[in-house]
C-alpha cells in the first residue's frame, strides 16, 4: 500500500543506553491517564503506570517531529519480529510498541512503556534477521529490566527539581533539541563517573539478558558479535560514528565478550528469513536514499550477479524500483510469477493491491483482498489495504468499520484516521471528517489544533445529541492533555 508514509537523549540520558530519537503520534488520548505531577514526582515511586503516561507523551511529541513510517507491512513484520522476544523475554510488565523511523543511520532506542524505534538503517546494514533481532532483542531488556527508571532511582539523592527538570528536558529535547539539550546541561552532576559504571552495568546486563532472549527465540547467538563487529572495524577510524556506536559503545572487550557468551550456546543452524529479506528490500527501494535508476540497478546488479540471498527478495526489489520509474506492466509481470509461488505473502500482496489500483481495476483489487481476509481477518496489512481500497473506489461505507477495527486494536497508528478521515470527506460528513482531523492532531500533541478541529465538528453535528456529547467531551479530554503536556515544558 502506498499511502504515506530524536535528538538522542542527552549524555544523562545516553548513559542509561536508552537513546531517544525522534518520531512522531499519539496513542489516541490521554483521557483518564493523566500525566503525574512533575513538581512532586518522587523518584522512588516512579511506577510502571507513570513509565506508561511517560512513554504515551514522548511518543506524541516524537511523532509530530520526525519521520515514523506508517507503512501497514513493514509496522506488521517488525511487530511480529519484536513481539516474538518479547514472549520468550521474562519480566515483561508493559505492552511492546515497535516503530520504524525513517533514517539511514544505523541505530534502535527503547524509551518508556515498552516503546522500541528502530531506525530504517539498521535493516539496511544488518545481514540478516538474526543480526536485527540481537538488536531488538538488546532493547527489549532495556525496557523488561526497566534501566530508564532505574537510573532515575539511582539519583535518589538529588533534589525533587532535578528528576522533575530531567524528565521534563526529555521532552524539551524532542520537541526543540538545542533548548532541551541546554536544560539537559544545567541538571546537576549526571555525568559522574558512578553514573557512567552504572551504566556499563545497565549495558552488561542488556547483552547477556538480550542474548538469552534471542537464543531462546530461535535466533543466531553469534549474530550480535557479527553484527557489532562489523560496525566496529567499518567505522573504527570515523570522525562520525553512526549513532548506535554512540549510545552503545563498542570496545573491543565487549564484542569478545558477546562472541564468549555466543560459545555457551549449542551451535545450531538458523536459516535466514526471506520476509526479513523482502523488508530490506522495500526500504531500500521506498525508504532509502538510492534515486530511482539506482534502486533499479541494486536489484538488477544482484539478480545477473546471483548477489542475493533470496532470489524472490532481489525480484520483489526489482519489481518495487519499476512500480517506482512508473514500468507497471514489467512489474506486475514479476509480481505475478511472485504471488504463483506463494499467492499469501502479504509483501507481494501489497504491491499487487497496489499495481491495481494504479490501474483503478478496484473490484479486482477488493476481490483479492476480501479474499485474503477470510484467511487473515486481523492482518493489518490486508484490513487497510482494503479500507484504502474501498475509499479509492467510492465506497467509503464499507471502509469504515475495517478502519474503526483498525483503530481499536492500534490506537497509536495514525493511518487509519487518515483514511478515516477521507472516507467521511467522501460522504460528506464534515462532522466526523473534522473528528477524524482532531484525532490525528492529537497523536502529534498538537491538541489546540486538535480542539479547533473538534468545534468545527461541533458545528456541524445540530440535533445529533449523542455526537455533540462525544464531541464536548473529547474537547475536555484534550484541554485536559494540553495542559498536562505544557508540564514537561
Amino acid at each position: 500500500m502506498r499511502k504515506l508514509s530524536l535528538s538522542t537523549f542527552s549524555k544523562a540520558l545516553t548513559a542509561t543506553a536508552i537513546s531517544i530519537v525522534f518520531a512522531g503520534s499519539i496513542a489516541h488520548s490521554f483521557a483518564n491517564n493523566d500525566l503525574p505531577d512533575l513538581g512532586t514526582a518522587a523518584v522512588n515511586t516512579f511506577s510502571l503506570e507513570k513509565e506508561s503516561v511517560y512513554g504515551d507523551a514522548y511518543m506524541r511529541v516524537i511523532r509530530s517531529s520526525a519521520p515514523v513510517l506508517n507503512d501497514p507491512v513493514l509496522s506488521q513484520y517488525l511487530s511480529e519480529l519484536g513481539n516474538k522476544l518479547v514472549a520468550n523475554a521474562t519480566g515483561v510488565k508493559t505492552p511492546f510498541y515497535f516503530f520504524l523511523l525513517r533514517n539511514d543511520e544505523i541505530n534502535a532506542f527503547a524509551f518508556f512503556g515498552g516503546h522500541v524505534g528502530v531506525h530504517t538503517g539498521l535493516f539496511l546494514n544488518a545481514d540478516n534477521e538474526s543480526e536485527l533481532a540481537s538488536v531488538l532483542a538488546h532493547e527489549v531488556t532495556h525496557v523488561t529490566q526497566r534501566h530508564l527508571a532505574r537510573s532515575l532511582e539511582a539519583q535518589q539523592k538529588s533534589s525533587t527539581a532535578t528528576i522533575a527538570g530531567m524528565l521534563g528536558a526529555i521532552l524539551l529535547t524532542i520537541a526543540a533539541p538545542q533548548a532541551g539539550m541546554a536544560a539537559l546541561a544545567t541538571t546537576q552532576a549526571l555525568a559522574t563517573q558512578s553514573k557512567i559504571n552504572y551504566t556499563r552495568l545497565h549495558e552488561k546486563e542488556a547483552d547477556r539478558i538480550g542474548m538469552q532472549i534471542m537464543v531462546d527465540a530461535g535466533f543466531n547467538p553469534n549474530a550480535a558479535a557479527t553484527f557489532f563487529g562489523q560496525l566496529a572495524a567499518r567505522y573504527r577510524f570515523s570522525t562520525t560514528p553512526p549513532q548506535m556506536l554512540l549510545t552503545h559503545p563498542l570496545p573491543e572487550s565487549r564484542i569478545t565478550e558477546a562472541r564468549n557468551r555466543a560459545a555457551q550456546y549449542p551451535n545450531r543452524f538458523v536459516p535466514d528469513s526471506l520476509n526479513y529479506q523482502l523488508a530490506k528490500a522495500r526500504i531500500q527501494v521506498r525508504f532509502s536514499n538510492y534515486s530511482d535508476d539506482g534502486a533499479l540497478s541494486l536489484f538488477e546488479q544482484q539478480l545477473n550477479k546471483n548477489n542475493y540471498t533470496f532470489e524472490d527478495a532481489a525480484l520483489y526489489g526489482k519489481a518495487l524500483a519499476l512500480f517506482r520509474l512508473e514500468k507497471f506492466d514489467q512489474a506486475e509481470t514479476i509480481i505475478d510469477a511472485l504471488l504463483k509461488k506463494d499467492d499469501n505473502n502479504l509483501f507481494y500482496l501489497d504491491t499487487k493491491t497496489d499495481l491495481l489500483a494504479q490501474k483503478k481495476d478496484y473490484a479486482s483489487a477488493i476481490a483479492l483482498l476480501e479474499g485474503q481476509r477470510k484467511l487473515k481477518p486481523t492482518s493489518q496489512v490486508i484490513n487497510t489495504n482494503l479500507a484504502n481500497i474501498y475509499v479509492e473506489a467510492d465506497q467509503p461505507l464499507k471502509a469504515i468499520p475495517l478502519l474503526e477495527e483498525l483503530i481499536f486494536f492500534d490506537k497509536k497508528n495514525m493511518l487509519p484516521y487518515q483514511i478515516m478521515a477521507d472516507a467521511y470527506r467522501k460522504l460528506d460528513n464534515k462532522a466526523l471528517e473534522y473528528y477524524s482531523n482532531a484525532e490525528i492532531m492529537a497523536l502529534t500533541a498538537n491538541y489546540q489544533g486538535a480542539i479547533d478541529q473538534l468545534n468545527y465538528a461541533y458545528r456541524y453535528s445540530e440535533g445529533k445529541t449523542l455526537q455533540l456529547a462525544r464531541i464536548e467531551a473529547r474537547i475536555r479530554q484534550f484541554r485536559q492533555a494540553d495542559r498536562e503536556m505544557d508540564q514537561f515544558k
